[in-house]
């Protein structure tokens, strides 16, 4: 048995030599270090030759046929009156000229309106100026007179600023009433406060009723 397992380890041994025996080249003709590449390599391209058809060949047209007609018609001419004025022409009556209306826009802003609104009271002011000064004192008189913090307004401890902008109409009363404001019930207030407003004297463009636009800030404090 000692012999057969000394045997088998040779044998063993010889065919793992066997296996791992490697053998070189003594010449190498592949050396990297003489190998030389080409700097810039031009590529073969192959030229196809594509034959294109002809192109289409233009058509010529034929020239209109000219027939010379006889000259036997009578050709009727038609004459053109002048319109130059002389001393034959008519004038018009002027009752008969139709005279064009003012372009007066239906609604013009306070500031650029020729005759602003009138508050009652302001009717006796001297000129426009005073008695658009005198339209915004009455303004600020009739917004501290109506003027009532909502309730629950105060239990919020709301302020802040509404923004209001209402348009006397042509009759003087006040419509198109427009609020802006950090909560609904002091816009309700506002709005309260600006429907109380009396009637008013319409504003004028060139002596004719328009609508007038008119903005004013109310301002909601509480006393702390």
């Amino acid at each position: 048995m000692l012999y057969f397992f000394v045997g088998m380890t040779l044998i063993l041994f010889m065919t793992y030599l066997a296996l791992e025996w490697k053998t070189y080249h003594k010449n190498n003709v592949w050396e990297i270090g003489q190998l030389t590449v080409q700097e810039s390599l031009d590529e073969d391209a192959t030229i196809l030759k594509i034959k294109l058809p002809d192109p289409p060949q233009p058509k010529i047209q034929t020239p209109p046929k000219i027939v010379v007609a006889e000259d036997n018609d009578k050709v009727e001419e038609t004459f053109i009156e002048s319109n130059d004025i002389d001393q034959d022409t008519k004038i018009a009556e002027v009752e008969s000229i139709e005279v064009a209306e003012d372009d007066i826009p239906d609604e013009i802003p306070f500031i650029l309106i020729e005759n602003a609104p009138i508050f009652p009271g302001c009717e006796n002011e001297k000129d426009e100026a005073e008695k658009r000064l005198c339209f915004q004192e009455q303004m600020l008189k009739h917004i501290r007179k109506n003027f009532r913090y909502p309730e629950i307004a105060q239990e919020l401890g709301l302020e802040g600023r509404v923004s209001v902008v209402f348009t006397v109409q042509k009759d003087g009363s006040i419509g198109d009433i427009r609020l802006r404001g950090p909560h609904e019930s002091l816009e309700k207030e506002a709005a309260r406060i600006i429907s109380k407003l009396p009637a008013l004297t319409p504003g004028k463009q060139r002596g004719t009723p328009v609508k007038v636009p008119y903005s004013i800030p109310i301002t909601f404090k509480l006393n702390k």
